[in-house]
This record gives structure tokens, C-alpha cells and sequence, in this order.
């Protein structure tokens, strides 16, 4: 397997972000990422306008961010050239898809792509000009997966008058972990088909001013040190061949869309190198597979986890940690169907979330 580590959910100036598509790729560029996702909302002008390409070594994809007329359930679309359905003007200013939440995540299937819920459980109430958005529309079954980790939510969610000078200052040490209700609703998902997780950054570069200073509490560079997704591939990027971008943006997308990947808040250190697999008759199973549990066969699944670097391994399973172990590698065996994942933590901030491996009954 080949790994690629990249940034995604972030705006430009094509939305509601303040920086240009060249200011985010040389940020990107400067920060050793292999991939960046751009999302928009609700609109795909970087991709019309040729931005979608490499950059040195660095790949920009550019996707989009949908929502509908109450600005809620914003939805991360990916894998498409078209922008789904009609909008219009929301009091606000913003723009909303005059199709339902369901509607346009059946429609972003129809055309090709794949999508996932953003930051969907956000409730904060300290911040009148940057109101919550949260995913409403629970009885859609269509979605590709869920935004787990969110950089900006996560950070919005916590702010209060007390600690806001010191957020501002450091938007990176605020960021903790996933949140719990998005972890249990991904968990229980999971028990009944595969959700793929992705996390995201969420940058737009915002400027605020606090005690009469202005701060740039987003820049691009400094989030692209925080929520990373990384890749599996099976086969090697010919990194900044412009002839092969096609070819290579869609191995990533592919992979995404799988679950062949990991989230890591690169913060706490460089998630690369970090695995988790099984081994099951003589089979190998990555993130995102399913393995089909013979019973007759008589045989125990093998489970393996490798880490870069020393932290606090959990095992999940159906959502609840079932082992730990500090160190750098863990391995255990099963007979039990179900959803596993693991959990890494360093000094009480979570570190690396991986995947599912699901366990079903032939």
C-alpha cells in the first residue's frame, strides 16, 4: 500500500473564504501536502476555471459544499463536474439549493460523485455572525460517510469569553478530539452498513477583531498543521505529473470514497506510517473492507495496528473500547461480527482515528 496525506474542506474567495486558489496551494505546497480538496459553496469555478491540477508535488481536487434554503445541512460533494439543482438567495446572503437535504445527496449520487455530512452536530450559541449548521436530515440513507473531525467546528463549539484571546492566538491547541455524538451516530451507522469518516479543516481564513486587534484566526498554513486525511493505495502517485492527474486524482477520490483511510491531527504528530489490518484466511483486509465470518471455518480474525510513534491504542468495537494499549503496535483476535476501529490518543488528545473494518456473517 502507498500512503498520501492531505487537507480537505476549505473555501476561497470563490465563496466565503478570503484567500485565492494560488494563496491555498502555495500554503498547501509549503506544508508537504500530497492533496488538497477545495469545497466551495455551492459552486465548482475553481474546477471551470483549470485550477485542477498539480502544483509541484502537491494535487489540488476541487469539490463543493451544498446546503439547503435554512443554510443547514451542509453536504461535502466530491467525484462531480456538475453542480446539483437550482439555488437562490438566502436572507443572509448566503446561497441554498432549492432541493431538499435527500434530494441532492440522491442527486450527487446519480451524477457520479460521492458526498459527506459536515460537522453535523454543531449547537453553539456564542457566536451570532457564525451560527451552528447542523445535518437535520437523519432519515437520508444515501450519504457516502460523515466529516468526524472538524477543525473550525470543533474550535467554535468550545469559545467562550474566557478563553477567547488564548483561541485566537492558538487555534491549533483547542482541538481535542472528534465529538462524541458524531463518533456514537458514525459507530451505530456502521452497524448496519459502511459510513465512511473523513476530517476536515474548514478553513476560510476568517479575520476577527479582538481588543482592537485584527487576527486572522484561519490562515490556511496553520490549519493545514491540523486535521489530515490520509490514503491507501495500491498503487504509487507519479507525483507532478501533469499528464497523470486525472488518473491519480481519482485514485484518491477512490480511496476516500472507500474508507481506505485514516484521520490524524497532525499537531500531535505526523500520522504517517500508522496501520491497521486484518488477516482472515489467508486474506489481507485494510480500512473500509468488509470480511465475511465463516463460522465452520473455525478460525479467529487477526487483528494488527502499527503507530508511528508511542501513544494510548484503543480498540473500538459497535463503539464501545474494548482493549487498550500504550506502545506502538497492538494486535488481537475475534470470532465477534461487528464494526472495528482504532483510536489513538496522546496525553489526552486524540491523535489518530481510523476507519471501520466491518465484520458481517456469510
Amino acid at each position: 500500500m502507498f500512503e498520501y496525506s492531505g487537507s480537505m474542506h476549505m473555501h476561497s474567495h470563490y465563496s466565503d473564504g478570503s484567500g485565492s486558489v494560488e494563496d491555498i496551494v502555495k500554503a498547501a505546497v509549503e506544508s508537504d501536502l500530497d492533496f488538497i480538496i477545495l469545497t466551495d459553496h455551492n459552486t465548482l469555478k475553481a474546477k471551470d476555471k483549470g485550477y485542477e491540477k498539480w502544483y509541484k508535488n502537491t494535487m489540488l481536487i476541487v469539490g463543493y459544499e451544498v446546503n439547503d434554503r435554512k443554510n443547514r445541512n451542509h453536504y461535502i460533494a466530491l467525484g462531480t463536474d456538475k453542480i446539483t439543482g437550482t439555488y437562490e438567495k438566502l436572507p443572509d446572503g448566503d446561497t441554498g439549493s432549492r432541493m431538499s437535504a435527500c434530494e441532492y445527496v440522491k442527486a450527487v449520487n446519480e451524477e457520479g460523485g460521492f458526498g459527506f455530512i459536515a460537522h453535523p452536530h454543531e449547537e453553539r450559541n456564542n457566536m451570532p455572525q457564525h451560527p451552528p449548521y447542523p445535518w437535520t436530515a437523519w432519515d437520508c440513507e444515501d450519504f457516502t460517510g460523515i466529516e468526524i473531525w472538524n477543525h473550525m467546528s470543533e474550535w467554535a463549539e468550545g469559545l467562550n469569553e474566557s478563553n477567547k484571546f488564548q483561541r485566537f492566538l492558538h487555534p491549533l491547541k483547542s482541538i481535542i478530539a472528534p465529538p462524541e455524538k458524531t463518533l456514537k451516530v458514525w459507530d451505530d451507522l456502521n452497524l448496519k452498513r459502511k459510513v465512511v469518516a473523513i476530517g476536515g479543516v474548514d478553513a476560510h481564513a476568517h479575520k476577527h477583531n479582538v481588543m482592537g486587534m485584527e487576527f486572522e484566526i484561519f490562515p490556511y498554513k496553520v490549519l493545514f498543521k491540523s486535521i489530515r486525511t490520509h490514503v491507501f493505495l495500491n498503487d504509487e502517485l507519479k507525483m507532478g505529473n501533469s499528464s497523470n492527474y486525472t488518473e491519480s486524482r481519482d485514485k484518491i477520490l477512490e480511496a476516500i470514497a472507500k474508507g481506505r483511510s485514516f484521520i490524524v491531527n497532525n499537531y500531535y504528530g505526523n500520522g504517517k506510517g500508522f496501520r491497521f489490518y486484518a488477516e482472515y484466511d489467508g486474506v489481507h483486509y485494510n480500512t473500509g473492507d468488509e470480511i465475511k465470518f465463516v463460522k465452520k471455518i473455525n478460525k479467529k480474525i487477526i487483528f494488527r495496528t502499527l503507530i508511528p510513534s508511542t501513544a494510548k491504542i484503543k480498540v473500538i468495537h459497535n463503539g464501545k473500547c474494548i482493549n487498550e494499549s500504550e506502545g506502538m503496535e497492538f494486535t488481537f483476535d475475534t470470532d465477534k461480527t461487528g464494526a472495528y476501529r482504532i483510536e489513538t490518543w496522546k496525553e489526552n488528545k486524540g491523535w489518530i482515528f481510523s476507519n471501520h473494518i466491518r465484520v458481517v456473517s456469510e
